[in-house]
């Protein structure tokens, strides 16, 4: 008995990309280098789904299935805490980790202040910028206004992909 795509996307998500996605938030800053065991794995679950051989490109599978890249699925997940927090749906403890621009005792009188940017704090090591504090309000920062500006969650689920999505593949 062989499997059908859909059901083979169906298993491949259940095994190989509920794994990727579970807590892939604390990977964001690591190095390509560092992510690309998860990327492979990824790409192994897209020649199974799709069939292909080992020296067949997986790019096109992985944009047929509409499946981001390892990289793009964690700041889609970042991006994702970040919605949660500006709508104010967050735990606590994360949205005491973030600050908005606006609130900023250093910066009333900016144009800055009227932004839905969050603070990005400085930091000294590479380190540093892993933490969800850093990582976060960078990457919500280099959205589109349109995009930080929606409210509804699914929509900004499905616009959210859409972006990362041209990222990956255009």
């Amino acid at each position: 008995m062989s499997l059908g795509q859909p059901e083979a996307a169906q298993l491949a998500s259940a095994f190989v990309l509920s794994r990727l996605d579970y807590a892939n938030s604390v990977l964001a800053g690591l190095p390509q280098s560092t992510i690309a065991p998860l990327q492979r794995a990824q790409n192994a679950a897209a020649r199974f789904v799709c069939n292909l051989g080992l020296r067949e490109h997986v790019s096109p599978a992985l944009r047929e299935l509409h499946w981001l890249p390892v990289a793009f699925r964690i700041d889609y997940k970042v991006c994702l805490m970040m919605h949660y927090i500006h709508i104010g749906q967050a735990p606590v403890y994360l949205a005491d980790a973030v600050q908005l621009v606006a609130t900023s005792s250093a910066r009333p009188g900016l144009r800055s202040a009227t932004t839905s940017d969050y603070r990005v704090p400085r930091t000294r090591t590479k380190l540093g910028e892993r933490a969800f504090s850093v990582a976060g309000p960078a990457t919500w920062n280099s959205l589109s206004a349109v995009l930080i500006n929606t409210s509804d969650t699914a929509r900004f689920k499905r616009h959210l992909k859409a972006h990362f999505y041209q990222l990956a593949f255009s």
